[in-house]
């Protein structure tokens, strides 16, 4: 996928049934990993075309899964990124998937922790109509976005506004990183009269719930929240079946 003028490495996901809606799915800290990947294939499972863009690719592109240090090499990972740039780049992926001749139907954005933050940003980026918004090859917005306990939400909530499509989002009440009050003045501010949100919460659960390392992982909040979201999804961004 071009980004100035060299190719940003993304990886496709393409549903057996054919043509179809797309999502663009964005990677925790970590990187794109084993998790990630195995996310995307099971919203192409779902129906779905899924484009990972590997948002670390100014950084060589680091995978990190590994090492009792593997939280502060992450951690250290994203302080190294442009905030700005990565917006950029994953609206430059939007655009690609909605481009692709596998994409017949709406696109939406998932991401996860990191990458749940920045799917809300673009989202209202490219719907805020300015020039940040005209300047995206597509010029347009998601079409629905799920957002997994987004780490960077506190800090952009005054763009809630900006975000005009319907969205889903999953907070853990137990999260460390972004604490029960926290959470529900992110829901305050997202599920405003007029705005098409859906917001969930899971007692007992913490940061980075759906992530399968026993460091994170906790089993009911993650089955509930991907049921959760496969419905939404179906009722977002439906999965036509063929010769519909």
């Amino acid at each position: 996928m071009p980004v100035e003028g060299v190719q940003l490495p993304a990886d496709l996901h393409l549903p057996l049934a054919g043509p179809g809606p797309g999502i663009v799915l964005f990677q925790e800290i970590f990187g794109v990993t084993a998790y990630v990947m195995t996310r995307a294939r099971d919203l192409a499972a779902l129906g779905y075309a899924v484009l990972v863009p590997h948002v670390y690719w100014r950084q060589g592109d680091p995978v990190i899964e590994d090492g009792d240090d593997a939280l502060r090499r992450a951690m250290a990972a994203m302080g190294r990124l442009d905030w700005d740039e990565a917006v950029a780049d994953g609206a430059a992926a939007l655009a690609a998937l909605r481009a692709r001749p596998e994409v017949t139907g709406p696109v939406g954005v998932v991401g996860f922790c990191f990458g749940g933050g920045l799917a809300f940003a673009i989202a209202a980026r490219n719907a805020a109509g300015g020039r940040e918004a005209r300047s995206t090859a597509a010029g347009t917005g998601p079409d629905a976005l799920v957002s997994y306990y987004g780490s960077a939400l506190p800090n952009l909530l005054h763009l809630a506004g900006q975000v005009r499509c319907p969205s889903l989002h999953h907070f853990g009440l137990d999260d460390a990183y972004i604490p029960a009050d926290v959470v529900r003045r992110i829901e305050a501010a997202v599920t405003t009269p007029g705005a098409d949100t859906t917001f969930r919460t899971y007692p007992g659960a913490g940061h980075a719930f759906d992530n399968p390392s026993p460091a994170f992982h906790h089993a009911a909040a993650a089955r509930q929240a991907w049921a959760a979201t496969a419905a939404w999804l179906a009722e977002r961004l439906p999965v036509r079946a063929p010769g519909e």
